[in-house]
C-alpha cells in the first residue's frame, strides 16, 4: 500500500525539481567527461536516490512498486547516465538481495547500497548466453568453505565501477537446466575477480558498462544468495520481473521530456510565416506521442499496483518493457524529425536522447524475446501451449 499519497506527492515536486535543476544543467558535462562526476554522484546520494526500492529496516526509502514506477519516471526526464548511475542499487544491483538474501546478507550489504557506498552490478548475460540465459556456462566448484568461480559475462552495465556483484553460475555440471544455477554475492577484490574496459557505446555516455571475469573466483560460501544452491534462476527471474516494470518506467521518462523539448521547438520555430506547431502533420506527429505516453503509463501503473497486490504480473511485466520501449523509440525518432536538421546535429540534445533511447529495446529482454514470451503465456493461458521465461 502506498504512504501518504499527500507527501508522496510532496516528494515526486521535489524530486522533479532537482532533476530540473541540479541533473539536466550537468547533461552536457557528463556526455563530454563519459562519466557521472563525484561531485553530482555524491550529490545523488544525499538525495537518497540509491536507495528507493530497498526496505527501511537497511536504510533505504522502502518504496512499493507503484512509487518506485512513480518516481522513475520523474528522475528519467533528464540524461540517462544519471538514473543508469543509481539504477542498479534500485534495481537489479539489489532486489536479488531483497527478494532472496539472508538476513546476514541483507545486513551486510543493503545498507550500503542504499547509502550508495557501494555500487551493484548483476551478472548474467554472457558472449553465449544472452537471450537464452539458461545455457550459461559460469561455472562454481565447492571446496570446502568456499566456491571456485570461472567464466566471463558481457554487457554488465556499471561493472567498471561496481563493488557487489549478483553472478549467477552453474553450480551443477551434470544440470544444464535452471535448476543447476546458484546466485552468489561476488564482491570486488575477492581473488579472480576483474572487470574489462568500458565499451565504446553508440549512446548513454556517462554509463560504463563491460565485461566481468572470474579466474579461479574465490568466493566464500556464506555468500550463496539465499544460502542454498540451484536457486539462481528463480532469483534472477524474480529480480527481471520487478525490473522489467521499472525499466518500463525510466523508459516514459525520457518520451516526456524528448516531447517536452520538441513542443517548445515547434512551438517557436517559423516556417511559411506561421509557428511549426500551426501545422497539422507537427500537429499529428505530437498527438500520437503523447498518446503513447499516456498508454504506457497506465500499463505501467496499472502493472506496478497489481504486484503489489501480490498478483502475478509475469506476463503483463514482459507487455510493459515491450510496450514502453518501443514506445520510447517511436517517440525519440518523431522528436528529431519535428526538429529538422537540429534534431540530427548534437548542440540540441534530442540527438543524445536519440541514441541513448535505442538501448531500451535491447536489455531486460529485447523486443523479439518478449513477443514470444507475451505469445507463449497467452498461448498457455488458452490452454493451447506451454509458458514463456
Amino acid at each position: 500500500m502506498q504512504r501518504d499519497p499527500q507527501a508522496f506527492e510532496q516528494f515526486l515536486g521535489s524530486l522533479r525539481g532537482y532533476v530540473r535543476e541540479r541533473l539536466v544543467p550537468n547533461e552536457a558535462r557528463v556526455a563530454d567527461a563519459d562519466e557521472v562526476p563525484a561531485d553530482l554522484v555524491a550529490d545523488m546520494a544525499a538525495q537518497g536516490l540509491f536507495g528507493y526500492s530497498i526496505p527501511e529496516a537497511y536504510g533505504g526509502a522502502g518504496m512499493t512498486t507503484e512509487e518506485l514506477v512513480l518516481a522513475a519516471m520523474e528522475l528519467s526526464q533528464c540524461s540517462v547516465a544519471f538514473r543508469a548511475r543509481v539504477g542498479t542499487n534500485t534495481g537489479i544491483g539489489s532486489e536479488a538481495l531483497v527478494v532472496d538474501g539472508t538476513e546476514a546478507q541483507k545486513r551486510r550489504y543493503l545498507p550500503r547500497l542504499a547509502s550508495g557506498e557501494l555500487t551493484g552490478a548483476f551478472a548474467l548475460t554472457e558472449p553465449e548466453a544472452g537471450s537464452d540465459a539458461v545455457s550459461l556456462r559460469s561455472s562454481a566448484r565447492r571446496e570446502g568453505d568456499h566456491y571456485v568461480l570461472n567464466g566471463t559475462k558481457c554487457f554488465i552495465t556499471n561493472a567498471p565501477i561496481a563493488g557487489l556483484f549478483t553472478v549467477m553460475a552453474r553450480t551443477d555440471p551434470n544440470d544444464l537446466s535452471a535448476r543447476g544455477v546458484t546466485a552468489f554475492l561476488v564482491e570486488r577484490g575477492m581473488p579472480g575477480l576483474s572487470t574489462g574496459p568500458a565499451y565504446r557505446k553508440m549512446g548513454q555516455a556517462g554509463s560504463p558498462v563491460s565485461e566481468v571475469h572470474m579466474n579461479d573466483c574465490i568466493v566464500p560460501a556464506e555468500n550463496v544468495i539465499g544460502g542454498r544452491e540451484g536457486q539462481g534462476f528463480k532469483t534472477a527471474m524474480k529480480v527481471l520481473n520487478k525490473q522489467r516494470i521499472h525499466l518500463a518506467a525510466l523508459c516514459i521518462g525520457p518520451a516526456i521530456r524528448m516531447l517536452q523539448d520538441a513542443v517548445a521547438f515547434v512551438s517557436t520555430r517559423k516556417q511559411f510565416g506561421q509557428a511549426l506547431s500551426g501545422f497539422q502533420l507537427i500537429q499529428a506527429l505530437i498527438a500520437d506521442s503523447q498518446t503513447e505516453i499516456h498508454a504506457a503509463r497506465a500499463l505501467v501503473l496499472d502493472t506496478a499496483r497489481k504486484r503489489d497486490e501480490g498478483i502475478d504480473v509475469t506476463m503483463e511485466a514482459s507487455i510493459c518493457k515491450y510496450f514502453a520501449s518501443e514506445m520510447c523509440g517511436r517517440v525519440a525518432d518523431r522528436s528529431v524529425q519535428m526538429l529538422g536538421g537540429y534534431g540530427y546535429i548534437a548542440d540540441h540534445g534530442m540527438e543524445r536522447f536519440y541514441r541513448d533511447v535505442r538501448l531500451f529495446r535491447l536489455y531486460e529482454g529485447t523486443s523479439q524475446i518478449h513477443q514470444l514470451n507475451i505469445a507463449r503465456r497467452t498461448l498457455a493461458k488458452a490452454g493451447y501451449g506451454g509458458e514463456g521465461a
